[in-house]
């Protein structure tokens, strides 16, 4: 056990999977809005990365994004599917780093699903834009780090340690699996 971990009271780690692990991603990911979208993994260097906002994340934890079919992270998709996501839902709490398998589709119901109006600030034609497409993101692995209790909570601890020198950290951290 590391020194912070064993100077405090709380458990920090907690492993979550299946439908915890779900919950877990679709909560810090709704906060979040926007991730780094992060492609070109295996096989080049520099990876690319854009930022991205999600649209969806299903029951079974898949990640869903619109984005534009002769794009590059398309093209780098088609060419090296793994892919890595990283959100910040706030600068002192919920991050989430998704690394998964990514797959590209035209699925009009899918589209129509998925679709916003502010969207349409990306494509002119609206869901029947030629250019649209899905990409489907299937997570294989993952890790967060939170608060326990939000961030008023985790402040206010952070200010009695402060005075106390007793570490009294909110944070909780741990591996997804889905």
């Amino acid at each position: 056990m590391d020194t912070i971990n064993a100077t405090q009271e709380e458990e920090h780690i907690k492993a979550l999977e299946g439908k915890e692990a779900v919950e877990k991603i679709k909560e810090l990911t709704k906060k979040a809005d926007t991730c780094f979208f992060i492609t070109n993994i295996k096989t080049g260097l520099p990876v690319s990365a854009r930022p991205m906002s999600t649209q969806q994340v299903d029951d079974e934890g898949n990640l869903w994004f619109l984005s534009v079919k002769d794009s590059d992270h398309n093209k780098e998709i088609a060419s090296d599917p793994f892919v890595h996501l990283f959100y910040q839902a706030s600068a002192h709490s919920g991050f989430v780093n998704i690394y998964g398998i990514a797959e590209i589709s035209y699925d009009k119901a899918k589209i129509d699903e998925l679709w916003d109006p502010i969207a349409k600030v990306w494509f002119q034609g609206g869901k029947d834009d030629p250019l649209i497409s899905v990409i489907k993101v299937n997570p294989l692995k993952g890790y967060y780090w939170d608060n326990k209790h939000g961030n008023v909570v985790a402040f206010i601890k952070m200010a009695a340690s402060l005075v106390t020198g007793k570490t009294m950290d909110d944070s909780i951290e741990g591996t997804l699996e889905v």
